[in-house]
């Protein structure tokens, strides 16, 4: 199976919700690796590395996200994989 890297940019009501733990617990149940982070104007940036059903599957989720979360629009860019992830990490 092909393994690739979706880099998401998610805009809305998304920090302070702990939206970045949502994206960790949801890699892990998938099996996805990659990272999450807050950015400083106010979206959270997200890697996820797997196979593409998978990622699309977490897309799906990332839309609906932790409650208390409010997902306006997420930007999304397909890469290659790298395989340069052992896990899922939240960067701080």
């Amino acid at each position: 199976m092909k393994t690739l890297k979706a880099h998401l940019f998610i805009e809305g009501s998304v920090q302070g919700v702990f939206y970045r733990a949502f994206t960790r617990d949801l890699a892990s149940k998938l099996g996805l690796k990659g990272w999450a982070k807050n950015l400083y104007d106010g979206r959270v940036e997200v890697l996820f590395e797997g196979s593409r059903e998978l990622i699309e599957q977490a897309i799906r989720e990332c839309w609906k996200g932790p409650a208390g979360s409010s997902v306006s629009n997420i930007d999304i860019s397909w890469e290659e994989s790298s395989s340069e992830y052992k896990g899922f990490e939240i960067r701080y």
